[in-house]
């Protein structure tokens, strides 16, 4: 296949791309993606197997899960001098390797130590496999079709958090917990192929120096973060919380020497654009809900209401449905209402709908839960979907790496905080339900919800801030 090549103002030179091309290029980056996330999510329901083959208690292996998130969120900020540095193609290929590879070892491991030792491993492989592939999806989609690219690039997002539990209990129960990684091998196998013939191999015009000093403390200020939400959300205590004011008074510091370095690894100018802007900052306080909600539905139904697995199951699928459901008509509703009034009008309504999931009851008719539940999903769909178009609506083509990987750093950041968040909830509900005489089962999940509906009320503010036809221009064009 013929290609050229075009300088695309983001500070190097790219190979362009066909469009049958770059449609095989977004699948690529679609699949890695949710492999890259549902691997963060699947093992949860394995854990206790895992555990006994181990001859280790389960809590154990919670570090297995924490190690994988803290190694993405560390290593993604370097993402993008990476591609810059040695190539999108040739980081993409290693990522898709070391991934697959570590896939294959985690299934094999015979040890808590070794296991955790591969998940971060697989960890630094998916930090580098994400945001590398949806950057080259970036440089290469014309504008008038960007919203569209990114509106392709959420549902792993949404879908992934969903399946993962219900899929690694279906995984372990048939097949056994080491099935959960050695199914990546042969889409590890295919996407590599896949890379390798299709992905160019783009590279930055001038080699920028490493910014060490900014990835310590970036680095450092995720990982504290990271590690006090993980802490937070399993045992609330001084030492979480110790963690995450620490995490904040480090990413306070990593701000002040992106502002002052001559080369930062992650460039500050994409936050001076109020589409950008507002999109990670209330769009933060929303995505919280997309990481809250599918933590806390299966814990209501099971513990909360004595469901079974496969009821509670079944019924978290309605969310997957509806977040399914509302794909086909995003686009034509923000064209006909406005990226504004879309988000203003639908974050409102993300936010009763979460809230009504405190209504639910034992008793409830399924119907009727399937439809709340199934609604809920389609509205935070369709708010996903919105923020992360609006995300790079009005960003320059120079500014683009610096704003994905703002954009993919802060998305991990908010979407353990939402995890966090809805455990204090059921935390707090509990200890409410107690002085309270509250006697109704799933009580302390009521309060839970009706948290995380504030939270995500919160975010509304920044949308009313933006004027009016904000990002039109760009929905329409696409």
């Amino acid at each position: 296949m013929k290609t050229s090549v075009e300088a695309t103002g983001g500070g190097g030179l790219h190979q362009a791309m066909t469009p049958t091309r770059l449609r095989w290029v977004m699948l690529l980056v679609t699949g890695a993606m949710f492999m890259e996330i549902l691997d963060g999510s699947i093992i949860v329901t394995a854990l206790p197997s895992i555990a006994r083959s181990f001859g280790e208690a389960p809590m154990a292996l919670e570090l297995g899960v924490s190690a994988y998130m803290l190694a993405v969120g560390v290593f993604i900020p370097a993402s993008g001098w990476v591609a810059d540095r040695f190539g999108a193609r040739a980081i993409l290929a290693a990522a898709i390797v070391l991934f697959t590879l570590a896939s294959l070892l985690c299934g094999s491991a015979q040890g808590v130590h070794s296991f955790v030792a591969l998940r971060i491993l697989q960890g630094v492989a998916g930090a580098m496999m994400v945001p590398v592939g949806r950057l080259v999806v970036m440089h290469h989609t014309p504008r008038d079709k960007l919203m569209e690219a990114m509106a392709s690039l959420v549902w792993p997002a949404l879908i992934a958090p969903v399946l993962g539990p219900p899929l690694g209990g279906l995984i372990t129960t048939h097949l056994g917990w080491q099935w959960i990684f050695w199914l990546n091998l042969p889409i590890g196998v295919l996407a590599l192929v896949a890379c390798l013939a299709l992905v160019p191999d783009d590279k930055g015009e001038e080699a920028r120096p490493f910014d060490w000093p900014g990835f310590a403390l970036c680095g450092a200020a995720t990982f504290a973060l990271l590690l006090g939400f993980d802490r937070m959300t399993v045992q609330p205590d001084i030492a979480g919380a110790g963690l995450i004011v620490l995490g904040l008074g480090l990413g306070v510091a990593t701000l002040g020497h992106f502002r002052r370095a001559a080369s930062p690894m992650l460039g500050l100018e994409p936050w001076s654009i109020q589409t950008f802007r507002a999109s990670q900052r209330g769009g933060a306080l929303m995505r919280m809900s997309i990481g809250a909600v599918p933590f806390l539905l299966p814990l209501m139904f099971q513990i909360g209401f004595g469901y079974d697995a496969f009821h509670s199951g079944l019924l978290v699928l309605a969310v997957f449905a509806g977040n399914l459901g509302i794909k086909t008509v995003t686009t034509p509703i923000l064209r006909r209402f406005g990226m504004r009034n879309v988000l203003i009008v639908n974050g409102v309504l993300s936010a009763l709908l979460i809230g009504a999931c405190s209504l639910l009851q034992p008793h409830t008719a399924v119907p009727v839960a399937v439809a709340l539940l199934a609604a809920g999903g389609c509205a935070r769909s369709m708010q996903f979907t919105s923020i992360n178009s609006m995300t790079f609506a009005d960003v320059p083509r120079p500014q683009m790496s610096h704003a994905n990987g703002l954009s993919n750093t802060l998305s991990q950041l908010t979407m353990a905080a939402g995890i966090t968040l809805g455990a204090l909830g059921v935390r707090v509900g509990h200890g409410l339900a107690q002085h309270l005489g509250w006697q109704a089962p799933g009580a302390e999940y009521r309060f839970a919800f009706l948290l995380v509906a504030l939270v995500t009320l919160m975010g509304v503010v920044d949308m009313l801030r933006l004027p009016r036809g904000a990002a039109d221009d760009f929905v329409k064009r696409s």
